[in-house]
């Protein structure tokens, strides 16, 4: 048995977070002791395995930002502080595994004993602006303390092979180290376990025969405002009578405290006026339960998945599975996950692109059928749960 710690800044709902959940239930499953530790956690918005590990919340009144600013300051500290939480009250842990932020590894390298895993899901210094000579100055001695502490790990591993090229391209001095690629993956046992109903949950009423879906968290950076352009371009595109046949669901992980999460679901609301989509064609779900989550992919025609350079994507994979095919922005996780023409589409980042396989999807049964039927066949074969956790745990073996 390895006693395992695990350092997650944030334990809500989206895909670092589903990574982390499946790594402490498949250590777990294969014997290992696994505890978590975390900055945020609330029971209310979570996975709802995560009620059943052992997790610890450290700083979690420590604020995600000042006015606004700060963000990746703030993110630090609470990290660095989880770290020294580990080293005092977990010190006899053999390995621990960390990922999203690195700089509590400077602590765990130099007062633990333990082996250090990070997952690096994606450079943080990309996934900035830079709007002034302060802010440029701040960002150089963040970016600079990511590099330092992501090379401090013993091992470091990523999430698809186009991440792996990102962080070799953006961190030069991490060019001679082996970067392991380990997909997320996905539970099967789970979905398998949840069995599909009629019922969409409390207050949702959806009709029509043909859903489009979008899950993703209500953030800017994931293009959500595609998946509302498309089913415009839809409208135009089809005869009123058949457009009358369709639905969008616009879902995804929403935070009450989170001042983006806030603001874009406003912005997305205020989009569908634009747009002048009918409000009983247009459902918004925020932080939907994993029962409604699997009930709308199923019923769903397809998934729009509309982040551009999205590192992995986890849920190209999981509506995959469930038989549901998948229009992707052809660029960063979904060229290694979707398969053209196979399991889904691959397009261009417009809104006309995504209508035309929308359209295609409603008007070649066939097509739609067998691309229902090789997305389970695909996952099992390349993303499966179990196919993860082997992995993951080679990769602590390995370390000790």
């Amino acid at each position: 048995m390895v006693r395992v710690a695990i350092l997650h800044p944030d334990l809500g709902i989206g895909g670092a977070e589903r990574l982390i959940v499946d790594a402490a239930i498949g250590l777990q499953e294969r014997g290992h002791s696994v505890r978590v530790v975390t900055n945020q956690y609330n029971k209310e918005h979570c996975f709802q395995e995560t009620l059943d590990l052992d997790i610890c919340t450290v700083v979690q009144w420590i604020p995600r930002s000042l006015f606004g600013k700060g963000h990746a300051f703030l993110a630090y500290l609470k990290m660095i502080i989880a770290a020294f939480y580990i080293v005092f009250f977990y010190g006899d842990a053999d390995v621990i595994l960390s990922d999203s932020v690195s700089a509590g590894q400077f602590v765990l390298r130099y007062l633990s004993n333990a082996k250090l895993i990070f997952y690096c899901h994606y450079p943080d210094r990309l996934l900035t602006k830079r709007e002034s000579h302060l802010k440029s100055f701040y960002r150089a001695i963040i970016d600079w303390i990511e590099e330092y502490t992501t090379g401090l790990a013993d091992v470091i591993c990523v999430n698809s092979k186009f991440t792996k090229g990102v962080v070799v391209e953006t961190f030069k001095s991490l060019q001679s180290r082996e970067l392991t690629v380990l997909y997320p993956s996905l539970n099967t046992a789970f979905f398998d376990s949840n069995q599909s109903s009629d019922d969409f949950g409390k207050d949702i009423k959806i009709n029509e025969k043909y859903i489009f879906t979008s899950f993703n968290r209500f953030e800017r950076k994931k293009n959500v405002i595609l998946a509302l352009d498309a089913f415009a371009q839809l409208k135009s595109n089809l005869a009123t009578d058949q457009f009358a046949n369709c639905h969008l669901v616009i879902a995804g992980g929403y935070d009450k405290k989170n001042t983006e999460n806030i603001e874009h679901y406003e912005e997305l609301k205020n989009h569908q006026v634009v747009l002048e989509l009918p409000d009983n064609q247009v459902t918004f779900l925020r932080s939907p339960t994993d029962e409604q989550k699997i009930n709308i992919i199923q019923k769903s025609r397809a998934v729009l998945y509309t982040p551009d350079r999205e590192h992995f994507g986890i849920v190209p994979v999981e509506s995959m599975y469930l038989g549901t095919p998948v229009i992707a922005v052809n660029t960063g996780g979904p060229r290694e996950t979707v398969r053209d023409n196979e399991t889904g589409f691959l397009v261009p980042q417009t809104a006309e692109s995504f209508a035309g396989k929308m359209i295609e999807l409603l008007q070649d049964e066939a097509k739609y059928q067998r691309l229902s039927e090789e997305g389970p066949k695909w996952v099992q074969q390349m993303f499966a749960f179990e196919a993860f956790s082997r992995k993951l745990d080679e990769i602590v073996q390995s370390v000790l």
